[in-house]
């Protein structure tokens, strides 16, 4: 009995992917090759920018690092005020 609903639910599954397979394929770029192309600019001008603002926050924790490790932000005690 099992071997049956076995054989039956992978008979079901091979129907529904075999029309999985048959729809049509829908456009999601624009055909036209200029528009195409400011898509494809605008991909790189994005990851460009991606990797540039890495670039800038790993620099600015680097800052971080070298200022903390000269002391500059801790404060001192013994600093004379002007009256």
């Amino acid at each position: 009995m099992k071997g049956v609903i076995f054989i039956l639910l992978l008979a079901v599954l091979a129907i529904s992917a075999g029309g999985i397979y048959a729809q049509d394929n829908v456009g999601v770029f624009p055909t036209t090759p200029y528009d195409r192309f400011i898509i494809y600019q605008n991909l790189a001008l994005f990851w460009i920018a991606i990797i540039g603002l890495i670039i800038i926050i790993k620099l600015k924790l680097k800052e971080i690092e070298r200022i903390q490790k000269l002391g500059i932000n801790r404060e001192e005690k013994d600093i004379p005020f002007l009256d």
